[in-house]
């Protein structure tokens, strides 16, 4: 399939505005052939993934571009970074290490990038307006902004989404396309109890579940409360973009997109219906816990993956109810939620609770947990999904009360009552 170029974008693959740009455009422009795309869009907003050290190309590709004079040409926004730029001493990491996640963050900020350094930009107040063109990374965020947003964007990866950002042009293919974003298939949860559909740490499971149900289909869910928060929505996108390959979903009466059935479908009938069981949530719940034992000894609780929000953080605080932790408890956040922190008073609430805030990072992406293994507790289906493969700790899945609790007891306590 022939790309079609317009006459702006050969003039900045000419070199018309330096060569950084015509760089970027480049590879814009080759991705697009090989994804078949017809022609490229404009975006108005990106998320980068690729400020995350990975290796040392990744470091010398940003660099170049910062030498080759390029700079972003949207608003775009930082996912983590390997390093905690508030509390580097909590970081395990050797010099080498420390020295290009460093030049890497830095060389992001000279291309012009925020130093917002979340996986949860969404809610650090970056949130493209509905049927906009952007161009997102980082799985979590690409989800929430097609499906909780309405805005438009592909799963982009490493330095793609940095050179779309410098270039202010997406492949105009997949997600991009209204035809692309109908629902195939409809998840129905209707027979479910309220009950479980009402708490708060069903969503990540159903993420986990919808992920492995779905894979890359578009699905519709029917049957979630209309009064659905947002961070269960972080939750279930999360979950179903780590165990699967969603970029978006539709939640029928919730999300823009589907404001019922017929909207979501476009018209069409699905291509098949998933009605989901109790035993279809139990066993996607048991599959997020990879420790050997699920009762037992428990050496670290990890939270904040998608980064926690400042109500999970005051939800955290009220289960902890001033108790003492008695194992370290990792909370993984943004710099935009630390400073609502300070003001409120919760931080040093919750660090006299023995809570340790990781800032700018997290504990699956960046070495911080203490030694090479071990049982981590966590109410985020992302880091269960992640945890033993890229720390070597096994995982135990429960609520975020469940892990307040097995905290405070320093082993595990779980409350099985909701999930039968």
């Amino acid at each position: 399939m022939t790309l079609h170029l317009s006459t702006e974008d050969t003039d900045l693959l000419a070199g018309h505005a330096g060569p950084g740009p015509a760089m970027a455009l480049r590879v814009v422009a080759e991705a697009a052939r090989l994804l078949g795309a017809k022609r490229l869009v404009p975006i108005v907003s990106a998320h980068i993934d690729g400020c995350l050290y990975h290796g040392d190309s990744g470091v010398f590709f940003a660099e170049r571009l910062v030498a080759l004079g390029a700079r972003v040409s949207v608003p775009a926004t930082l996912n983590v970074g390997a390093l905690d730029l508030m509390h580097p001493e909590i970081v395990r990491g050797d010099a080498h290490h420390e020295t290009m996640s460093r030049r890497l963050m830095e060389a992001h900020l000279a291309l012009g990038c925020t130093a917002s350094w979340t996986c949860a930009p969404y809610q650090a107040g970056h949130r493209p307006a509905l049927g906009t063109q952007v161009a997102w990374g980082e799985s979590n965020a690409v989800a929430f902004v097609n499906s909780v947003l309405g805005a438009r964007s592909n799963r982009y990866g490493d330095f793609l989404d940095l050179c779309c950002a410098i270039a202010g042009r997406a492949p105009y293919c997949g997600l991009h396309l209204s035809e692309n974003r109908r629902a195939a298939m409809v998840l129905d949860i209707t027979g479910l109890s309220e009950a479980l559909r009402r708490e708060e740490a069903f969503y990540p499971v159903l993420g986990a579940l919808l992920g492995g149900v779905a894979g890359g289909e578009v699905a519709a869910i029917i049957g979630v409360p209309s009064n659905i928060g947002e961070d269960a929505l972080k939750a279930l996108g999360a979950g179903a973009a780590a165990r699967g390959a969603v970029g978006l979903f539709h939640v029928v009466g919730v999300t823009p997109e589907a404001p019922d059935l017929e909207t979501a479908l476009q018209g069409q009938s699905p291509a098949r219906t998933f009605k989901v069981t109790a035993e279809d949530v139990r066993a996607a719940r048991d599959s997020l816990s990879t420790a050997q034992t699920t009762d037992g000894s428990l050496d670290c609780v990890a939270l904040g993956s998608p980064h926690f929000s400042l109500e999970e953080c005051r939800a955290l605080a009220a289960f902890a109810a001033d108790r003492r932790f008695q194992i370290p408890v990792y909370v993984c956040t943004g710099r935009h939620v630390m400073a609502r922190l300070a003001a409120e008073d919760l931080e040093s609430r919750l660090t006299a609770c023995g809570v340790t805030f990781v800032v700018d990072t997290c504990v699956v992406v960046t070495p911080i947990l203490k030694g090479v293994s071990g049982t981590m507790m966590t109410n985020s289906a992302k880091f269960a999904h992640y945890g033993r493969a890229n720390t070597g700790y096994g995982t135990v899945f429960g609520s975020l009360k469940d892990c307040a609790d097995s905290a405070v007891a320093g082993r595990i306590v779980r409350d099985e009552a909701i999930w039968r």
